[in-house]
């Protein structure tokens, strides 16, 4: 069961947005970059009460994602992506971004807080931050 609504072109874009943020990170990278996703459009909190659906969610100014301002989200999502999204959009969770709304690539280590938001780990080169449970409980549920 869906833990949010998608059409088949909502699946497709975030199979973009999985691919051009994290490729080169695998499979269990893409599934992170697209818990993100999924959890910025549950949240209806912080940076994201106005996004109801991943079309919204992957063009969202300020705030949005690197890869739909930098030139590199052009490439179309494969079946390997598109099953992936699928996952995602079914509740697939991978820790550490399992309740994550955040993540970003340092050149160094992790901090501990990004934008007052805690570090929930690492996966290769992205770090990732949530928000807690009483900030928003719907990332939780």
């Amino acid at each position: 069961m869906p833990v949010i609504k998608a059409n088949s072109n909502h699946v497709r874009l975030l199979a973009r947005l999985m691919r051009a943020e994290a490729e080169g990170e695998g499979e269990l990278g893409m599934l992170m970059v697209g818990n993100v996703g999924v959890n910025r459009v549950k949240a209806n909190c912080l940076d994201f009460k106005e996004i109801r659906d991943l079309q919204q969610m992957v063009y969202q100014r300020p705030g949005g994602f690197e890869a739909t301002v930098k030139g590199y989200f052009y490439q179309r999502a494969r079946d390997r992506e598109i099953r992936l999204a699928q996952r995602v959009i079914n509740g697939e969770r991978q820790h550490p971004a399992s309740n994550a709304l955040w993540f970003f690539r340092p050149e160094g280590g992790c901090p501990g807080q990004w934008y007052d938001q805690p570090n929930t780990g690492r996966f290769k080169k992205h770090c990732f931050f949530a928000p807690t449970s009483q900030n928003c409980p719907r990332v939780y549920s």
